[in-house]
């Protein structure tokens, strides 16, 4: 009897570890900035986590999440209810957090039960089916798991619950702790890591298997990616060693055709064949184990339209005429898999020959296009070519080494953007709202205006570009200069300007501006203009034109 009693408890203490092992990883990871450190508290998750909870876990880091299943304002009613807190205080206390998952978290009472749920319970059995239950069956579960779950656990199931659950890591670096805990090679994990993800055990136990050759047909390779370009490419050496091309503003993706389908992956690893058909259409004339990496864009007479156009069609659940309003192409910059054969570890100049054969082989309609090259004769070349980028439509150029393999993740030396200025602008900042993790406590995340007569419109939000003594200076000018609250957010005084920079300006009738800006980013704080030396609505539509 004693020996059953003691396996019973060793297994309960077993369970509740497995949700407390998530709920630490996901306080060491919140709690450093080093990279070493963080890889190492994944390979220690992954050395002790079950097979299925290691599965949500990879789900969760590779920066998946649920949507959010039950409005904010039934939790934070349901948080008053279960706390005896006054709505007026609930409201100061969200406030100054910040965050209302945290605000619920410290407002509850102490949990008086231990956890015995792991982690792939608590996501397949209570979480995920919240969404079709009845308010009271909702109300049921939450209060629930908050009198279960306490500490970290708490807040990251509210969290899960409220949609806002995320994890300060890359997926580089996912995948180095995964190759770490397996002995499996980063490139293989990296593969094998792209496209969807299905938080099962059995695609956890295949990521980790020691079989390294494995194919899935739908499978993207992982994407190379180009640092920013610090210096003049005059730093890069002899210019005939190098490639240089239009940097477009569309969607990066990779076309795969295998075994008679089609698969079409964005760089954030989501598949977008179905938004866009006759992409779908013209690989069909694609030979077997193809692989092209590309840019989709918006396309007509010879040229790219602006970012604006692809994201009405992105943003359409059904297409009907949007499908001739905005046509695209996909522009193809290298070529990934050649008749089944990988052949990334093949000089970019043999590849890219490869490629130019294989599209002049192939019809596709004009819907396949291969990118154009930029003389590189010499650097002063390239120098004009870069100037007339807008003009292009580009972004600027990419320069890559002619005997670079194509590689994993970001790396620097082989490929380089060459981005053009951004477009600059002074604005004023009206509000400011807290920021999330770490910064909870902070606000971070700013609204900036320009004038229109004698009127500040709000055009753009911001939320990087400031040292963190500019942000704890401004958070204490923020706080002692709060004109309304309206939750988080806070108008202020419209005082401070700063300078904002920005990769392209377009109309929206969803802004008050009528404006739209991409990219958006704090350059610099301008303690030395008054608000009324801010920049006008005229100037930003100035710059639309010019673009």
């Amino acid at each position: 009897m004693g020996g059953g009693d003691g396996n019973r408890a060793h297994r309960a203490r077993r369970i509740g570890v497995r949700v407390r092992l998530f709920a630490q990883l996901f306080a060491d990871l919140d709690e450093t900035t080093k990279t070493g450190a963080k890889v190492a508290a994944m390979v220690r998750y992954f050395a002790a986590a079950d097979p299925a909870d290691a599965a949500w876990a990879v789900y969760f880091l590779r920066g998946d999440r649920p949507k959010r299943l039950i409005p904010v304002r039934r939790l934070a009613a349901w948080a008053m209810q279960e706390s005896s807190t006054p709505p007026w205080l609930f409201e100061e206390c969200y406030n100054s957090v910040g965050d209302l998952a945290e605000t619920i978290s410290l407002l509850l009472p102490e949990s008086q039960q231990s956890a015995g749920r792991p982690l792939h319970d608590w996501m397949e059995n209570v979480v995920l089916p919240l969404a079709g239950e009845h308010e009271s069956n909702q109300r049921s579960a939450i209060v629930g798991a908050w009198r279960e779950l306490g500490g970290t656990e708490r807040f990251v199931w509210n969290k899960l619950i409220t949609g806002g659950f995320r994890v300060g890591v890359s997926q580089s670096l996912v995948v180095r702790a995964l190759s770490q805990a397996s002995g499996i090679p980063e490139a293989v994990m990296a593969h094998r890591l792209s496209g969807a993800w299905e938080p099962q055990p059995g695609a956890f136990a295949n990521l980790m298997s020691q079989e390294t050759s494995d194919a899935v047909v739908s499978r993207p390779y992982p994407f190379f990616l180009a640092h920013a370009l610090e210096g003049g490419p005059e730093t890069l050496g002899d210019p005939v060693n190098w490639q240089a091309e239009w940097k477009w503003d569309g969607i990066r993706a990779q076309l795969i055709r295998r075994r008679g389908q089609t698969f079409l992956w964005s760089r954030g690893e989501e598949s977008v064949a179905e938004r866009f058909p006759e992409l779908e259409e013209a690989s069909a004339l694609l030979p077997d184990g193809s692989v092209i990496d590309g840019e989709i864009l918006p396309w007509r007479d010879g040229r790219p339209l602006s970012f604006a156009h692809l994201q009405r069609r992105i943003g359409r659940k059904t297409l009907g005429k949007i499908l001739t309003e905005v046509p695209v192409v996909l522009v193809a910059y290298d070529l990934l898999e050649n008749g089944g054969a990988d052949i990334r570890g093949q000089p970019l100049a043999s590849r890219r020959a490869l490629l130019e054969r294989l599209l002049t082989a192939v019809r596709t309609g004009g819907r396949i296009l291969l990118s154009p090259l930029v003389e590189v004769s010499d650097w002063e070349v390239v120098r004009a070519a870069h100037g007339q980028s807008r003009e292009m439509g580009a972004e600027g150029l990419m320069l890559k080494l002619l005997d670079s393999p194509y590689g994993v993740g970001r790396r620097r030396g082989p490929w380089w953007k060459w981005k053009v200025n951004p477009f600059t602008i002074d604005a004023v900042m009206v509000y400011a709202q807290a920021g999330h993790g770490r910064r909870a406590s902070l606000h971070t995340d700013y609204t900036f205006a320009v004038w229109k007569d004698a009127e500040l419109v709000p055009f753009a939000k911001a939320y990087s570009g400031l040292t963190d003594a500019e942000i704890r200076s401004l958070d204490n000018w923020i706080r002692r200069n709060t004109l309304e609250k309206f939750g988080p957010v806070r108008a202020v005084r419209a005082e401070q300007v700063f300078e904002l920079g920005f990769e392209g300006i377009q109309l929206s009738p969803r802004h008050k501006s009528g404006l739209a800006v991409r990219f958006p980013r704090i350059l610099r704080w301008r303690t030395d203009k008054k608000p009324e030396e801010a920049d006008k609505l005229e100037t930003l539509h100035a710059l639309m034109e010019s673009a």
